[in-house]
């Protein structure tokens, strides 16, 4: 009978799971993470079946990888973190959000997030991410025939919101949404 790498992972997983459970638990402060570091160390068990020795020795081995598991993790939160604080930063720092938007923006940011998601997300991808037709048919995976009719509808149903909420853009900002 020759190696059954699935039969020997379950051996080791039934064996070490719950030591390994409560050694990252241990080093972890949120229980997510710390299910999120158990799962990644399986996984490289799994990964590296041939490579765990045999016996007692196979938890020692996975203890090994739930260290170097936990020390990616931790490098992670940094990063996020060190990235949080300067994309905070820069937010903050920017002029166009330095005071209160004027009355009518709110009243129109309002106007459209009431619209249908779709809306919204068609809308957002032609006046803010500057994308053409062929651009979003691509991000949304419809034709350009699609767009332009959705885009056409989203555009109307944008300007009634605007029209019932008593707000008159003029004809050229209407047209870049």
């Amino acid at each position: 009978m020759g190696f059954d790498p699935h039969g020997r992972f379950v051996q080791i997983y039934e064996h070490a799971y719950r030591p390994i459970l409560g050694y990252v638990l241990r080093r972890c402060q949120d229980p997510d993470d710390a299910a999120d570091v158990v799962a990644e160390t399986f996984a490289i068990a799994w990964r590296r079946i041939n490579e765990i020795p045999p016996g007692d020795e196979a938890r020692l081995w996975l203890y090994g990888v739930a260290r170097k598991a936990l020390a990616n993790h931790r490098r992670g939160e940094r990063r996020h973190e060190r990235r949080t604080a300067a994309l905070r930063e820069q937010i903050t720092a920017s002029p166009a959000l330095a005071g209160p938007p004027p009355a009518e923006y709110t009243q129109l940011g309002q106007v459209f997030r009431s619209l249908h998601d779709d809306d919204r997300e068609l809308l957002s991808l032609v006046a803010w991410e500057k994308l053409d037709t062929e651009q979003v048919a691509r991000t949304l995976g419809i034709t350009r025939n699609a767009v332009r009719v959705r885009l056409h509808r989203a555009r109307k149903r944008f300007a009634r919101a605007l029209d019932s909420a008593g707000i008159d853009l003029p004809l050229f900002e209407r047209t870049a949404l």
